[in-house]
């Protein structure tokens, strides 16, 4: 005949569920069902976390509500993750986010706006032909796809005030 485990959990457990719980011990999150271990992952695991508390609810071992209230997520989070995992699967948890290429600066206005810029042009007068902010055209002389000319100072033939006389 079978038995009913009656849900037993160590000290110092978060209740999930009347089955499952969870406690952060030496830098690892534990989940235990009852009394025994079921998965451990490390506390800055954010990945493993969201797989996890994911398969809970699409299994139906926990709801969304109840995730919610045991870790203090938001609710938008959780039916993200959860959507994720239904339709790309455990893996999408664990890539890199795909960077997105820049539409405005084509590679055919970068070539145009390093001429403009080799004739001394400025950055706001480039902007206004390519119809591309400002920022974008500084943020690419930053990551070194535009090279800017640097001026030279002008020298001033004024003493300058600071200074005294000899």
């Amino acid at each position: 005949m079978p038995q009913v485990q009656l849900p037993v959990f160590p000290a110092g457990t978060t209740q999930i569920t009347t089955e499952l719980a969870f406690e952060k011990r030496d830098g690892k999150v534990v989940y235990f069902n009852g009394h025994l271990p079921v998965f451990i992952h490390a506390e800055e695991d954010v990945g493993a976390f969201r797989l996890y508390t994911s398969q809970l609810i699409v299994n139906g071992t926990a709801s969304q509500r109840q995730i919610v209230e045991a870790f203090g997520v938001p609710l938008v989070t959780v039916k993200r993750c959860v959507k994720r995992l239904r339709e790309r699967g455990a893996g999408v948890f664990f890539k890199a986010a795909q960077r997105k290429e820049g539409s405005k600066l084509t590679p055919e206005r970068l070539v145009q706006a390093q001429q403009w810029l080799d004739q001394g042009r400025s950055v706001p007068v480039i902007s206004q032909e390519l119809g591309v902010l400002k920022t974008t055209l500084h943020k690419a002389i930053d990551d070194g796809r535009l090279k800017q000319r640097i001026k030279k100072r002008r020298r001033c033939w004024v003493p300058c005030l600071d200074q005294k006389p000899a």
